[in-house]
């Protein structure tokens, strides 16, 4: 079968810009799909291609001048939701594809995509549910009981079967089509700081019940360790690529995997540098863990801090202590490790918030924040808590950037404290 995957292209609308011409910095980094990679790894035996619009918008057009998919694939996060509706409509006017929907919002919010345009939904990781799914398309079947996948049914609530993620829907023994992306390589990169990084998956899931994050739905709330040698197989495959990004919500979620891995990555004479993702506890409780990973090349870690107290922490059901942030902090800087620090703005904040995080991260000298706003994602727990408040439901919003519900300040003035915020931790910020 002939299958096309569909990453979409930069989506979502800006408050600050529409409603008061307020243009905060931006840094886009255009990163490999590398879910869409991996997904075809896994349908040898398929012609399979991948149209990244992200970094050539006219790459589908193309594509479909150029040949006819028996299936397109599409993901897409929440902001992008309506322009992959928007993409699988032209797909269905221009062809006679089957469309698929996966991805972050899919599996959060998959009844959003229940809609005529698009024929099967796939809900979590989905590398070996899409495998089934094309075999039994391949044999002219549309079904209806392969867990994980949804057959739309717009106008009802179609009935579907959960899955349960193990070790099999890693598929490890198939590596990603980083082939794929080659002639989108070059573009792959952190361009204000000259920075070109690969992506490779160590793990899937997060173990933890933060109420904004998105993550869980991908694994049902499971943590999932790809193994060893799959994870040194795609470090080799990315040969030509310094910056390797392992690209997990919680790279470290097993300390044991970690320390494992390193050790691999150090007896093969691997000479990379790294990010990862990694709590401030595991930090703190794991020090000469972040030691060894320091002395294999690890060159910046990226950590999810959200709030600077106790009570902020709280109410987000982080599991964390604000004492842990500023530990880890010490133990990062000790190491020479950069710090990536993500920390959320409540729409709630009034100026002496936006005051007290401005000289946390200036006492604390992060690298680089990345300073977003508390946004209830459908599907989370801080969605369920806060829709009786949303004031703005249209997903091009959903871009952590924007106060979907009531600022509590004027909501100008909660923005231009928010584009001073950024403005001012992004001087000089380095990676």
């Amino acid at each position: 079968m002939n299958i096309l995957l569909v990453n979409p292209p930069n989506s979502g609308r800006s408050i600050p810009e529409d409603r008061y011409g307020i243009d905060s910095l931006k840094q886009i980094f255009r990163g490999e799909p590398l879910a869409l990679e991996v997904l075809a790894g896994n349908l040898d035996g398929h012609s399979v291609s991948i149209s990244d619009l992200k970094a050539d918008t006219a790459s589908l057009d193309k594509a479909l001048a150029t040949s006819t998919p028996d299936v397109v694939g599409f993901t897409g996060v929440t902001c992008e939701a309506n322009s992959v509706l928007s993409l699988a409509r032209s797909v269905k006017e221009k062809t006679k594809a089957i469309v698929v929907v996966g991805g972050i919002h899919a599996s959060n919010d998959p009844f959003f995509f229940n809609v005529e345009e698009i024929d099967f939904i796939a809900v979590g990781l989905a590398k070996a549910s899409f495998r089934q799914l094309i075999s039994a398309i391949e044999k002219g079947e549309f079904p209806t009981d392969i867990p994980g996948i949804i057959k739309t049914s717009p106008g009802t609530t179609p009935h579907w079967l959960p899955r349960r993620y193990s070790e099999e829907d890693l598929v490890d023994n198939k590596p990603p089509r980083y082939d794929l992306v080659k002639s989108y390589r070059d573009m792959y990169t952190l361009s204000s700081l000259n920075i070109k990084m690969g992506f490779v998956a160590t793990a899937f899931g997060c173990p933890f019940n933060c109420n904004f994050c998105c993550i869980g739905a991908l694994t049902d709330g499971g943590y999932l360790t790809h193994t060893l040698d799959s994870i040194i197989r795609d470090i080799r495959t990315l040969d030509d690529i310094q910056v390797i990004r392992l690209l997990d919500a919680n790279t470290f979620g097993n300390p044991k995997h970690a320390e494992l891995l390193a050790n691999r990555i150090a007896g093969e004479g691997i000479n990379k540098q790294f990010l990862v993702d990694v709590r401030s506890d595991t930090v703190v409780d794991y020090p000469e863990l972040m030691k060894q990973w320091k002395d294999i090349g690890l060159r910046a870690a990226i950590i999810g801090f959200e709030e600077i107290s106790d009570h902020g922490l709280a109410a987000m059901n982080k599991s964390n202590r604000a004492d842990n942030n500023t530990e880890a902090i010490r133990i990062l800087h000790d190491l020479g490790i950069t710090i990536v620090g993500d920390f959320i703005v409540s729409p709630e904040y009034e100026e002496k918030e936006f005051t007290a995080l401005t000289d946390y991260i200036d006492a604390n000298n992060i690298d680089l924040p990345m300073i977003t706003v508390m946004t209830p994602l459908p599907g989370t727990a801080l969605h369920n808590k806060m829709q009786n408040i949303i004031t703005i439901k249209d997903l091009d919003y959903y871009t952590l950037t924007n106060a979907v519900t009531p600022t509590r300040l004027p909501e100008e003035e909660f923005y231009r404290h928010y584009a001073e915020l950024i403005r001012h931790c992004h001087t000089g910020a380095k990676l």
